[in-house]
C-alpha cells in the first residue's frame, strides 16, 4: 500500500463520506476514496510527465469513479447530487 493512503486516512474518508468509518462498500465512500487517489496521482503525473504506467492507472481510476457515479445516479439521484457537491466534481 502506498504511504499516502494509510489505514487511518482511509477510515477518515469512510467516516466523512460513508455511514461509518468501516463503511467501505457504499458508493459514496468508494467515490470519495477514488477522488482522493485521483488527486494524488494527478500531482504525481504533473511532476513526472513520462510516467506512462501511472497515467494509465489514473485513467482507469477516473473510469471506475465515473461508472460508480453513473450507478449511483441510477439508484438514487439525491445521493448522487450530494456526493458530487461535497467532493466538488463538475458533473
Amino acid at each position: 500500500m502506498a504511504e499516502y493512503l494509510m489505514a487511518d486516512k482511509k477510515q477518515e474518508i469512510f467516516a466523512k463520506y460513508g455511514k461509518s468509518n468501516t463503511d467501505t462498500g457504499s458508493p459514496e465512500s468508494q467515490v470519495a476514496l477514488f477522488s482522493y487517489r485521483i488527486a494524488h496521482l494527478t500531482e504525481h503525473i504533473k511532476k513526472n510527465k513520462k510516467d506512462v504506467v501511472t497515467r494509465r492507472s489514473l485513467l482507469r481510476l477516473v473510469g471506475k469513479r465515473r461508472r460508480m457515479l453513473d450507478y449511483l445516479k441510477q439508484i438514487d439521484i439525491e445521493r448522487y447530487r450530494n456526493i458530487v457537491k461535497e467532493l466538488g466534481l463538475r458533473r
